[in-house]
């Protein structure tokens, strides 16, 4: 399974903090040699000020104590750590002082300036505060990190320095498994990095796909994620991004898809995107959605539906979604196969399915149980009879006019956007 693990793709877009819980999934499925997954960590702790984990992990990969230089690193950050809470320290205790920023709130003085000149912080306090979370990070602490950055982002008027601070926060949730207030600071990143001016487009690129891959940790947790990512990736701007610099995102999205029955209205749509590119990205979740909907060859379909088990298995962020993928990807071949079939042969359809003769005849009676189809089974014969569904009249106006209104309005813009360019040129010349 190597060579669908996408984790050292994904790390390259990801801080260093979050790349170890994917270190630690990888040690659970074993995909890699342990010493070589000590190794990474290793690695990635060297540039952190979490010195004990390093020599913890050290000593596993080593089996010897850690050299000296592990103890002087360590008293260098106690020492550093001790020095930047004793400069911010007026400030944390005011802030603290729960009933005390109430009043500034409700006073309309819960700013840094009114702070410094009348409550006796000293200047310079609150960037001594954005220093101390990002070495409280460092150093693991990620909930004193997170509620620092909360306090920083509150009164600095340093707009590059709290945009710094969300990403920061923003991580620090993540690793704490705060996804409801992750999911918020997701929102704020989004809209920050939209209305931020950046010096070159592609320094924004940069930063949508750094999110794209941040907001899967959450996108994946959160009760309503599913439809979080589909939302997000499939807009223009993120779907340019994706198919632009990091098309292996499309195993997520179209996992999201699949698993969500709400939006099997944008099936056609991501079919589309995955068969324009894939030249350069395809793996059996993908593949599998492009030999059912773009092939229609439900053989290569059953096939790469038993890969697409173990793909799922041993990745991060889609190991929990395994049994709802497999048993919508197995509803998505029963209903293109009865698109195209009256009469359906159970065993036939079971092999499609990848289930056995019983357990496939159980699967379709709850379904057409459940799901109210106009299908019955034929025991004697071994088949399953489809009802003919023509869609009403009204049905059909409806479909065919659905999205008028939205692209009405979209030409309204452009004619808009038109004159208002006519004008400007006639204003210059």
């Amino acid at each position: 399974m190597a060579k669908y693990d996408l984790t050292q793709t994904i790390a390259t877009y990801l801080d260093r903090h979050l790349v170890f819980p994917l270190i630690e999934f990888l040690k659970e499925n074993r995909i890699y040699g342990e010493k070589e997954l000590l190794s990474a960590q290793l690695d990635l702790l060297s540039n952190t000020n979490m010195v004990d984990f390093a020599m913890d992990i050290h000593r596993k990969l080593h089996e010897t104590e850690p050299p000296a230089t592990f103890a002087t690193k360590r008293a260098a950050v106690l020492a550093r750590l001790k020095e930047l809470n004793a400069l911010c320290a007026p400030l944390v205790r005011l802030l603290q002082d729960q009933t005390k920023v109430a009043e500034l709130k409700e006073e309309k003085n819960y700013n840094i300036e009114f702070i410094q000149e009348n409550l006796g912080v000293p200047a310079g306090c609150l960037d001594h505060l954005y220093e101390s979370a990002k070495f409280q990070f460092e150093c693991g602490n990620y909930s004193g990190a997170a509620d620092f950055l909360y306090h920083f982002r509150t009164l600095s008027n340093d707009a590059e320095k709290k945009f710094n601070a969300l990403w920061g926060k923003f991580a620090a949730e993540i690793l704490m498994l705060k996804w409801t207030t992750a999911i918020e600071d997701l929102k704020a990143l989004k809209e920050a990095i939209e209305a931020k001016t950046f010096k070159t487009p592609l320094v924004q690129l940069q930063q949508r796909t750094w999110l794209l891959h941040w907001s899967l940790f959450v996108f994946f947790n959160h009760p309503n994620g599913r439809n979080g990512i589909v939302d997000m990736f499939l807009q223009d701007k993120y779907l340019n991004t994706i198919q632009t610099t990091c098309p292996h995102i499309l195993r997520y999205l179209t996992t999201a898809v699949i698993t969500n029955k709400r939006r099997r209205n944008q099936l056609n749509d991501l079919v589309r995107v995955l068969q324009q590119e894939s030249h350069s990205y395809s793996d059996p979740i993908t593949e599998f959605l492009e030999d059912l909907y773009a092939n229609f060859d439900f053989d290569a379909a059953q096939k790469k539906l038993r890969e697409c088990e173990n793909v799922l298995m041993n990745d991060f962020f889609l190991v929990s979604c395994r049994n709802e993928f497999m048993e919508n990807a197995r509803l998505l071949i029963f209903e293109t196969y009865c698109r195209i079939h009256q009469t359906i042969d159970i065993s036939t359809l079971a092999q499609k399915l990848d289930m056995d003769q019983d357990a496939a005849e159980r699967w379709i009676v709850n379904l057409i149980r459940n799901a109210h189809l106009d299908a019955k089974i034929d025991s004697a014969a071994n088949h399953v009879i489809m009802g003919t569904q023509n869609p009403s009249i009204y049905q059909q106006v409806i479909d065919k006019t659905k999205s008028l209104s939205f692209r009405t309005h979209v030409l309204a813009n452009n004619l808009d956007k038109y004159v208002q360019s006519e004008g400007d040129d006639k204003a210059q010349a």
